[in-house]
């Protein structure tokens, strides 16, 4: 038998913050000759793997691309389906994020939302702000760029009204004024379903952040895949900028 060493070395922290763009509903439903729908279903189903996997894993922030502000381009019949899901999700996971410590955020123009979906996204959050075992971002009618835009209008307008000095403002005043505000950067963004960009998702966030490009399909994804891509993420050397190769 081999002799185990005496002093093994403790597995290395995860990231604090994963981001993760779900993609690959579509194309999983259209192999198995499924309807979209039936995609965009397995889908929810596998953001409760994520958290577990986030929570097992000791991530403390995971941020999950729900619905861009492009998705309101899809057929209507697709959006009502997606929306009927998002009711869905928020009447019966809330308990279970709440349970396990979970905090639930929801940012983007929520205000595009049907009323009845806004309001059970502020007694979610309300019901879950006190928790602090994971912090769960879902970014939904969300745009990086609009976000950028609108952060930068409301700068603007606080400077004219004389509430802010435009010199004072500067990459931290920035970041404090962003829908993740008070949350820090992702230090990981997965993309699932073999696709490689980030579609508008977190732009000012990501400045830093590993980028890992999965082939599996949203729905398929399993706790082994989190887990593997936090070994990629180890097996790197995260410079900053402050070094070359």
């Amino acid at each position: 038998m081999k002799p185990q060493p005496l002093h093994q070395e403790p597995p290395p922290p995860p990231p604090p913050h994963v981001a993760i763009i779900m993609d690959g509903n579509g194309r999983w439903a259209r192999a198995r000759n499924l309807p979209r729908t039936a995609g965009h279903k397995r889908g929810a189903e596998s953001v409760r793997t994520a958290v577990e996997s986030a929570v097992q894993l000791g991530v403390r922030y995971l941020t999950l691309f729900g619905f861009s502000s492009e998705n309101w381009k899809r057929p209507s019949s697709e959006i009502a389906d997606l929306m009927g899901l998002l009711r869905y999700y928020l009447k019966t996971e809330i308990d279970y994020l709440h349970r396990h410590g979970v905090r639930l955020r929801v940012i983007g123009e929520i205000s595009r939302l049907d009323p009845d979906i806004v309001s059970l996204i502020r007694v979610a959050e309300d019901q879950t702000q006190a928790n602090k075992r994971l912090t769960l971002t879902i970014a939904l009618s969300y745009g990086g760029r609009a976000e950028i835009v609108e952060t930068a209008r409301r700068l603007a307008t606080d400077a004219a009204a004389g509430r802010i000095d435009p010199a004072s403002i500067d990459e931290a005043m920035f970041s404090d004024s962003l829908y993740t505000a008070r949350i820090p950067d992702p230090d990981m963004l997965i993309r699932t379903s073999g696709e490689m960009r980030i579609s508008n998702f977190l732009l000012w966030q990501l400045a830093y952040a590993e980028l890992v490009f999965i082939d599996v399909l949203w729905p398929d994804f399993a706790h082994e895949d989190f887990a593997n891509a936090l070994t990629e993420f180890h097996g790197r050397e995260r410079r900053y900028g402050t070094t070359g190769a």
